[in-house]
């Protein structure tokens, strides 16, 4: 049961002071987990975490010596790490045409991939440590479709679903289960600057409730490398990639 893998296990959750992630810390320590949220948000991480009895750390998840502070809290803290939450994450609002703002891009690659990056490789230890574990990465729709609107931001989150696939069958013999989840649009601020032309076009927004049934389903569902779609009015389930073609003409094409 769900309740029974949680209870009692220890978990880190970056971007946590908010939407997704703060949602995604209620529902942990409701099932029994112990629960640090890590957060730039040194202002409404302490609350959240004071709300749900856990600690906050405020972390940079663009900087790797953060993501190795905040898994070091946790062990320091709790004894250990078990499940991983990088769900840190910012839009854009820009273009790679005339609108291109480098300094805007460095920050969302740093935020959204690198800090899947970092986060992964710094809790490793901690998982192997427990002798396995979870990390579920929140990667978007938008790496799976064209998002012209935000062309950076479908790129990292395409990255960090390329990552899930790989590191899934990479860490599966050690214990530690990847995997993503995707959702589509979410009713949280990260849409505030584009909510009403959703609105406007008749586009609903996810419940965040529903995002957070995705990352349960995904976080205990045993398997690895797997990447769940989230759609409003519909059933989520890991994407099934279509094959790729063979390296050699005439070879059947590869499993995706």
């Amino acid at each position: 049961m769900e309740s029974e893998r949680i209870n009692g296990s220890v978990a880190l959750v970056t971007g946590g002071a908010h939407g997704i992630g703060a949602a995604i810390g209620r529902r942990l320590a409701g099932l029994g987990a112990k629960v640090v949220l890590a957060d730039v948000d040194a202002a409404a991480g302490p609350v959240v975490a004071h709300e749900i009895g856990g600690l906050f750390v405020r972390c940079d998840v663009g900087r790797l010596a953060d993501n190795e502070a905040a898994v070091a809290a946790a062990v320091d803290a709790y004894g250990g790490l078990d499940i991983v939450a990088l769900n840190a994450g910012v839009a854009t609002g820009f273009g790679i045409g005339d609108d291109f703002d480098p300094d805007g891009y460095r920050r969302a690659m740093a935020i959204n991939l690198d800090g899947v990056v970092y986060g992964a490789h710094a809790a490793l230890p901690a998982l192997r440590a427990r002798g396995g574990g979870d990390i579920i990465a929140t990667a978007s729709l938008a790496g799976f479709a064209a998002m012209p609107a935000d062309p950076v931001y479908g790129a990292n989150k395409a990255g960090v679903i390329a990552l899930v696939r790989a590191l899934g069958p990479a860490w599966a013999d050690e214990g530690v289960r990847v995997n993503g989840i995707c959702p589509g649009y979410a009713d949280t601020a990260i849409v505030d600057d584009f909510r009403d032309m959703l609105t406007e076009a008749g586009v609903p927004l996810l419940e965040v409730s529903v995002v957070v049934d995705a990352f349960m389903a995904a976080l205990t569902g045993g398997r690895t490398g797997e990447c769940w779609y989230i759609q409003p009015g519909r059933p989520s389930e890991p994407f099934r990639f279509p094959r790729v073609p063979g390296i050699r003409a005439g070879e059947p094409a590869q499993k995706g």
